[in-house]
């Protein structure tokens, strides 16, 4: 068979990711076997492959690989995620560009674009995937606008409506001026920013008094409805039962007392604006206080903004306070660094803004979700070190927001008959909501025509938390086959930054819908971040192009690169020199089967230190076997792959084949072969979940195989006894083999040419492996003995010395002349180190550090010295 001398990753991927989609091993269905199954954290439907995805996925495709080798049933379900306000924002972007405004369309017109958007960008990323080698069932793609996960998230709403958990409230909520759309808390991110604290001057009615507040929007005060003081400042004695007046808007507002007010904070007098400050609201509520909400959706001021009607918040800020300086009410303006809320999507500063909106009650609901992580451990984090996130989080939780003011997504089922509050009814469906309607109206006569659906959408979040028990049809009938076979599910992969918007939720989810929980494991990975920590991002031009790196390094290569430096969650410091290390590890692989199938093999004898080199690998096999269980079942995913790094690279392909590579031009026996044969197998089982696209591609030019006997279905290797002593016995050997190859390349001894080598065994070593350090030294005479061997030069491995007789290897006179001169540099260096420390002001003034060094170096000098003289006594 001919063998490429090169590994053409490009043409051995698209041939074996085309084999394994033929054959449909990536497909799973219910049977006798255990199942093993992932959710894939879904990406926007709309999203390219970034380095994050590269990571998750790749981690991902390495458990199910490694499941599936491992004779269970496994499946990873793969899909895409709606994502309302990032998708309806890009649509409403491409509108803009063709001169239509989304106001000017009805909701069907509107949708009929995104949804053209959606087909034309979405599930890009999904082949993207298939680029990297992800095995997902492909047959159970998943979005979660499909009929079914839409039936799925409507049936949640309705159920938790009905169990009194949903309710609709007039509440303060975080609105993205920019989206146009209420958020949920978790959805803000609060950044420092550098701000201003303007002290604004009120004048107090029928009098010359006046009061100073501090605030960081002036332009709220046209919102205004009270000047609040606590009634134990005396400063503000004189101020209770007064009025002040509103500068600019020139409203008069009463003076109010409580003691929320901070005497030691700003001024002590606080401005109170209802419509925009939550504190103020609960102030508003509880004084009875009007509301004046100055902002329109978009973020400018309406027309309570006076003659600021129009414009931006921002730009309004400035022009404010230079009219409030023009008219004496602006005191002064300092420097002042505070907390701003941004949208985590559109990256705008968030308005607090009252809005009726829907709301889940989570007290009761977090609670087993609180106990399955924190107590019984029913869901395990790893790492454990997210507990103290999560408790943070849901000890602290406040119910959830999950109205949108959008169309993309799933529009909220509930439906309006009349003009009271409380006239709405919620249904699965209108035929149901206009029943429900006519019994709660006690009017007959209404139509389907008479019912106005609300026109928000529900949370991106609120569907996909449903995912793990969705995309089995586990909410529209909990009782099917394939629920009840794939859930609970076992692992979920994904990154720190969603443990609270999906991890969490879906807990939260699977407790309350089936009692059980929605995965055994989360395993957090780390952030991919550039070399100088900054997190990767389009506007810095520090991510590199995911597809390119494939087509660059293979992707075997990328998958090791990125794995390499995975801790776990631990930030990863993405540097492309991994991948180029990744694609040299797959050539060293390639390379390895070139030689080994380059042999001749011939029926003769086995000879005695291949049987022995074969037995010492077969154990360090069952060794890093045993270490690699350890790692995955912490989820030290890179740990098990630089276990297995080692084991191929240094143990089967620096020492196991130099060990047993016949003599140029001889054939190898046929026992050797074969077990070499079995230990590469072995090999590509382990580095398959790692290197899917090189080990098949190794394993099938092994041998002719069918489509039964393919690597990705075959087994992961058998664990079984074996003996620690062979491994610390060729430890010990392999050490006496570096000595013997040092002092040949020290002294330009030919490996070609034979030596003699006598060993003084005090160690009591076991002289099993004498036939390897025979073939792996080049060894003509070895032989034990009890005293030092003069004229030869020696080196030692514990407290054995082995000496290699020089006569004829190397002129002697040369040699001592060599280690004298080297003697009398040494003995010079030693002299100053000494000297160094003798004197006492530096040993007084230098860092410890420092001095420790010093003493060090003495130390190897003296050391250094004691070998060479004995060197040249050996050779005199």
């Amino acid at each position: 068979m001919s063998i490429s001398s090169n590994y053409d990753a490009k043409t051995v991927e698209d041939k074996w990711y085309g084999y394994w989609m033929e054959n449909n091993y990536f497909h799973s269905q219910p049977n006798e076997k255990t199942p093993y199954t992932i959710v894939i954290p879904p990406p926007n439907v709309t999203g390219v492959l970034h380095m994050g995805h590269m990571l998750n996925n790749t981690i991902q495709d390495v458990l199910i690989r490694r499941a599936r080798l491992q004779g269970f049933n496994a499946c990873w379900v793969p899909g895409t995620d709606h994502a309302s306000i990032a998708t309806e924002a890009k649509v409403v972007a491409k509108l803009k560009e063709e001169g239509i405004n989304k106001t000017d369309l009805t909701r069907d017109e509107f949708l009929k674009h995104a949804w053209e958007w959606t087909d034309k960008h979405g599930g890009i990323i999904l082949e993207q995937l298939k680029k990297l080698g992800c095995s997902c069932d492909w047959d159970r793609t998943k979005f979660t606008l499909d009929d079914d996960m839409s039936a799925s998230v409507i049936k949640s709403f309705v159920d938790l409506y009905n169990k009194g958990l949903i309710y609709r409230g007039f509440r303060m909520v975080n609105w993205d001026p920019e989206a146009q759309t209420t958020l949920s808390d978790e959805e803000v991110i609060f950044e420092e920013q550098q701000g201003k604290l303007y002290f604004i001057k009120y004048k107090i009615e029928g009098s010359n008094d006046s009061l100073t507040i501090a605030t960081t929007r002036p332009e709220t005060i046209l919102g205004d409805t009270a000047i609040c003081i606590n009634p134990n400042d005396e400063r503000y004695a004189h101020l209770k039962g007064k009025k002040a007046i509103v500068p600019i808007a020139n409203r008069v507002i009463p003076v109010i007392e409580d003691e929320y007010v901070d005497m030691e904070f700003g001024t002590g007098c606080l401005k109170v604006t209802p419509a925009h400050d939550e504190n103020d609201k609960n102030l508003g509520d509880k004084h009875q206080l009007e509301i004046i909400d100055i902002l329109n959706p978009n973020g400018t001021l309406n027309s309570f903004g006076l003659h600021f009607e129009g414009k931006d918040r921002f730009e309004v800020r400035k022009e404010i306070a230079e009219e409030l300086k023009q008219k004496g009410h602006l005191l002064k303006v300092e420097d002042y660094v505070n907390k701003v809320g941004t949208s985590e999507r559109t990256k705008a500063v968030i308005e607090p803004r009252l809005s009726d909106q829907w709301f889940l009650n989570m007290e009761e609901l977090v609670k087993p979700a609180i106990k399955a992580v924190l107590e019984t451990e029913e869901v395990k984090l790893f790492p454990k070190k997210f507990n103290n996130t999560y408790r943070h989080w849901m000890e602290n939780i406040r119910d959830w927001n999950i109205s949108r003011q959008l169309w993309w997504g799933q529009q909220i089922p509930a439906f309006y008959f009349g003009d009271g509050k409380e006239d709405f009814v919620v249904a699965e469906t209108k035929e149901e909501a206009l029943s429900l309607a006519q019994k709660k109206s006690g009017n007959e006569k209404l139509a389907i025509s008479d019912l106005n659906q609300d026109p928000d959408a529900l949370d991106t979040w609120f569907s996909s938390w449903l995912w793990p028990m969705s995309v089995f049809g586990g909410i529209l009938d909990p009782e099917n086959e394939e629920f009840k076979y794939y859930y609970p599910t076992n692992d979920l992969v994904t990154g720190p930054d969603i443990l609270f918007f999906w991890v969490a939720r879906m807990i939260i989810a699977g407790y309350e819908y089936t009692g059980k929980r929605p995965f055994e494991n989360v395993y957090l990975t780390g952030l991919v971040r550039d070399k100088q920590r900054r997190k990767m991002s389009k506007s810095l031009g520090n991510s590199p192009d995911a597809l390119g790196l494939i087509d660059q390094y293979g992707a075997d290569g990328v998958r090791v690169g990125l794995l390499l430096s995975a801790a776990a969650g631990n930030d990863l410091l993405f540097d492309e020199q991994l991948c180029n290390q990744g694609k040299g590890f797959a050539n060293k692989i390639w390379n390895a089967f070139r030689l080994v199938k380059g042999w001749e093999i011939a029926e003769i004898p086995q000879p005695d230190y291949t049987e022995k080199a074969l037995a010492w690998y077969n154990a360090k096999l069952q060794n890093t076997l045993i270490e690699i269980e350890d790692h995955f079942s912490k989820y030290r995913i890179s740990d098990a792959l630089m276990a297995i790094y080692k084991l191929v690279w240094d143990d089967f392909c620096s020492w196991l084949l130099e060990m047993v590579k016949p003599a140029y031009g001889q054939p190898i026996d046929k026992k050797t072969y074969n077990s070499i044969i079995d230990a590469l197998e072995n090999n590509l089982r382990l580095l398959h979940p790692f290197m899917p696209f090189l080990t098949e591609e190794i394993w099938q030019n092994i041998s002719d195989r069918s489509p039964k006997d393919a690597l990705i279905i075959n087994h992961w290797p058998v664990m079984k006894p074996f003996d620690d002593n062979l491994i610390s016995d060729f430890d010990f050997a392999a050490e006496v083999i570096s000595g013997i190859r040092t002092i040949r390349k020290e002294k330009n001894i030919s490996f070609k040419e034979t030596i003699d080598l006598a060993i003084l065994n005090t160690e009591g070593f076991t002289k099993n492996l004498d036939a390897i350090i025979e073939k792996m030294g080049n060894i003509k005479t070895l032989s034990y003995v009890e005293d030092k061997v003069e004229g030869s030069l020696s080196f030692r491995v514990k407290s054995n010395e082995y000496f290699i007789p020089v006569a004829g290897a190397i002129n002697v006179e040369e040699e001592i002349e060599k280690l004298q001169a080297e003697l009398k540099y040494t003995e010079g260096f030693l002299k100053s180190v000494q000297s160094k420390l003798a004197n006492e002001r530096f040993v007084n003034n230098a860092p410890e550090a420092v001095i420790a060094s010093e003493r060090q170096k003495e130390a190897d000098a003296l050391a250094k010295i004691n070998t060479l003289k004995e060197s040249i006594a050996g050779l005199q």
